[in-house]
């Protein structure tokens, strides 16, 4: 899965940047979204990219210490990010525990949030860019950046950035695009790979709401992509399998 997903990221990459110049594409960590990380890096076709055209974001991050081996960032650069030619200035970490905004992850998420903002053109119609490609990994639980079930984060209709108090995974303190930020997205592309994200992935495909399972709420403007393995799709309803 992480493969496959690699190779359409960049061939999708390659194409926003032949339309427009640039492109803009918001990572996820995790399991499965480190996973892919690697296999761009090991791709012979990384190179068609051109990665200081490139702006990353990010979907969530746990509010740690910069450089902590945790961070979402720091797993990134090491699987992918320092091994390519990218623009530091674009490339958009949320903030550190550490920061200007010491341990506040509160005002931590409205700084990204006013990054978001500034970043964003008219046409975007919205307070945040209407990124190429935006990634989320899918927790066996249904959640998907740091919006789990049913916590005030899924619930958030205005903000496009919140801190998150009270996760049911550690570290519990995290900050996270809301369900209105992934939702500017030109294509959201949700990634589950294993047995463990087999229910999660039923469920969200299933009629679910959004609150209960907030992976169900996540789709772009133009197009929601979910990436499957085969264990991962083996509790999908029949009539979601295409046509023979």
């Amino acid at each position: 899965m992480a493969q496959a997903a690699a190779a359409r990221l960049i061939t999708r990459v390659v194409d926003a940047q032949a339309a427009r110049g640039t492109a803009s594409v918001v990572l996820t960590g995790g399991r499965n979204g480190n996973a892919l990380l690697a296999a761009l890096a090991a791709s012979p076709a990384r190179d068609a990219v051109d990665w200081r055209r490139l702006d990353l974001w990010w979907g969530d991050e746990r509010f740690l210490p910069e450089g902590d081996p945790e961070r979402n960032v720091t797993q990134a650069r090491q699987a992918l990010l320092d091994r390519v030619p990218v623009d530091p200035s674009r490339v958009h970490a949320m903030p550190a525990s550490d920061g200007e905004w010491g341990g506040d992850a509160d005002a931590a998420a409205a700084a990204y949030a006013a990054e978001l903002a500034a970043a964003a053109r008219p046409e975007n119609h919205a307070a945040a860019p209407s990124f190429d490609v935006l990634m989320l990994g899918v927790g066996p639980d249904t959640h998907v950046a740091s919006l789990f079930p049913e916590l005030p984060g899924v619930r958030e209709t205005e903000r496009t950035v919140v801190g998150v108090h009270g996760a049911p995974k550690p570290p519990p303190t995290r900050i996270s695009l809301t369900l209105p930020a992934i939702r500017s997205a030109r294509e959201v592309w949700l990634l589950a790979a294993g047995e463990d994200k087999a229910k999660a992935a039923a469920i969200a495909l299933s009629g679910a709401g959004e609150i209960q399972a907030p992976a169900a709420g996540a789709y772009g403007r133009s197009r929601t992509l979910w990436l499957l393995d085969t264990a991962a799709a083996s509790r999908l309803p029949r009539d979601l399998y295409p046509p023979a």
